[in-house]
């Protein structure tokens, strides 16, 4: 009997510790994504909620007698009375090295057909970002190799710099160029592609391929078929994929966010539909916190935690060029710059468009090298002064010999500066060419030789003096100017032989 009576109470203990008691919910009522369940009583802001479908849901608004929570996934196949759990846990992805390489959905599921992905842990998508003392300054240079944000708004590893400007300018190329550029770099690119067409996504992944940069990037896609929600969260979800490699592998990592003002229309229609009061432009109150709690992320890590790095490239497209709307002036106050790209520039055949007067780094000269410095650190300046001589003489006002040679100056700097895209140049070349221009030596040159000068000039310096470049880029400084000057010089005589009769009929037309 007694042992009996052990048995029955030992089985009731195991019974015991066997019943998991889920707290449960019914849905009210459904549409457009959101979810509004009564019976969660005691569900968190921001906590995971699984439907009795097994699609998952996130809790976003606490009210008296129910709760509205975003259906992350399809809710057209979820109905009214379908009864919800909680889930007890926050939003998280599966990170690490297994993405690498890899096209994924917001909630990390492989759209590339590739089979499962391997990973060992998943890593939550709402992180606090680093504290001032977990920082440090940025003084690393983030290469693009696009000569005109190399020398002009230079970009530093752990920087937050903006992309900005209309439709249709160029914003996407230079943000993949700068990817292309990373390529035996170590650093570790995110592209996370919101709102865009599922064709654009598909030719943007056929590019990195074809550049052999999938081979340290991952792709985050929430095409514009994806549902609000998923756009929502894609950027949180590429930004925490980075983390984990700067955090955990204390490596440098780029993110690309392709683009914010569609992840804030997507934030826009959440909130309208549940019932959060809209204010300017009917955004919501919170949506500047929405860019700056994302961008905040960014950021150089201090030695002590491995001096890893997150460097963030938001793209904002603009309606007619205006900057002074809501969400371009509130992601401009979060950035630390901004590449401004013009729509008549790139009309005009000036690509990348960038208009250097309102494009800005603020790290500025601290993200480039010395070499950099020397030879471009009056460029700016000079491009500065050539737009406003320009808009200047376009009135039709006599102008004198100073002043047309600081325009025909100007001219040629912006035929140097114009790039085809997915050719990034290496940092050193660049030294080398915006040195030769500093020289004098494209004064003589007509405008429509100067990419074949460049071209050839390079060329030149790599097969006879190769040991220069090679410095430069070894140490970052400039081995010897007058050497490299005299070089310049020589090249200019060779170039001006050879080239004896375009530089003439170039003369003749001008005359």
């Amino acid at each position: 009997m007694t042992e009996l009576s052990t048995t029955i109470l030992r089985e009731l203990e195991d019974y015991e510790n066997k019943i998991e008691m889920d707290e449960v919910g019914t849905v009210m009522e459904l549409g457009d994504g959101i979810a509004r369940i009564s019976g969660l009583r005691n569900v968190m802001a921001e906590e995971m909620i699984e439907f009795e479908n097994g699609t998952q849901g996130l809790v976003l608004n606490l009210e008296p007698e129910t709760v509205g929570a975003v259906v992350l996934g399809d809710y057209l196949k979820i109905r009214e009375g379908h009864l919800v759990k909680r889930l007890k846990r926050l939003l998280s992805v599966p990170v690490g090295k297994g993405l690498i390489g890899r096209v994924i959905d917001t909630l990390g599921n492989p759209l590339d057909d590739r089979g499962p992905i391997p990973f060992k842990h998943r890593r939550m998508v709402e992180e606090p970002a680093p504290g001032i003392i977990d920082r440090q300054p940025v003084r690393i240079p983030l290469q693009t190799g696009i000569k005109a944000i190399d020398s002009m708004v230079p970009i530093g590893r752990g920087q937050r710099e903006l992309i900005i400007g209309d439709r249709k300018t160029g914003k996407t190329a230079i943000a993949l160029d700068a990817i292309l550029n990373q390529k035996d770099t170590g650093v570790i690119c995110v592209y996370v592609a919101i709102g865009q067409k599922t064709s654009t996504i598909a030719a943007i992944v056929d590019k990195l391929r074809e550049h052999d940069a999938m081979d340290y990037t991952i792709v985050v896609s929430a095409s514009a078929s994806t549902f609000a929600p998923l756009q929502y969260i894609a950027p949180y979800v590429g930004c925490t994929i980075a983390e984990e490699f700067m955090y955990r592998d204390h490596k440098d990592t780029l993110v690309v966010y392709d683009d914010l003002s569609k992840q804030a229309d997507a934030y826009r229609q959440l909130s309208l539909l549940l019932n959060r009061p809209p204010g300017r432009e009917a955004y919501p109150g919170d949506v500047f916190y929405l860019h700056s709690r994302l961008l905040e992320r960014a950021g150089k890590l201090s030695e002590k935690l491995g001096g890893g790095s997150l460097t963030a490239l938001p793209i904002i497209e603009t309606q007619e060029g205006e900057v002074s709307a809501y969400i371009p002036t509130n992601v401009i106050s979060i950035t630390d710059g901004q590449i401004y790209l013009l729509p008549n520039l790139f009309a005009s055949g000036v690509r990348p468009a960038i208009d250097a007067g309102i494009s800005v780094s603020r790290v500025g000269g601290n993200a480039q090298t010395k070499a950099m410095k020397k030879a471009a650190g009056s460029l700016r300046l000079e491009m500065a002064q050539y737009r406003e001589l320009l808009s200047f003489s376009q009135l039709g006002t006599e102008v004198d010999k100073a002043t047309q040679k600081q325009l025909a100056r100007g001219e040629k700097l912006m035929e140097l500066l114009k790039q085809s895209q997915f050719l990034p140049m290496p940092m050193e070349d660049q030294v080398l060419i915006f040195l030769a221009a500093g020289k004098g030596t494209l004064d003589t040159i007509p405008n429509k030789l100067i990419f074949d000068f460049e071209k050839e000039f390079l060329n030149y310096v790599h097969s006879i003096y190769s040991e220069i470049p090679a410095l430069i880029k070894d140490t970052g400084d400039l081995p010897d100017e007058e050497k490299i000057k005299e070089i310049c010089f020589e090249f200019l005589e060779k170039f001006t032989r050879d080239h004896q009769s375009q530089i003439k009929q170039s003369e003749d037309e001008v005359y």
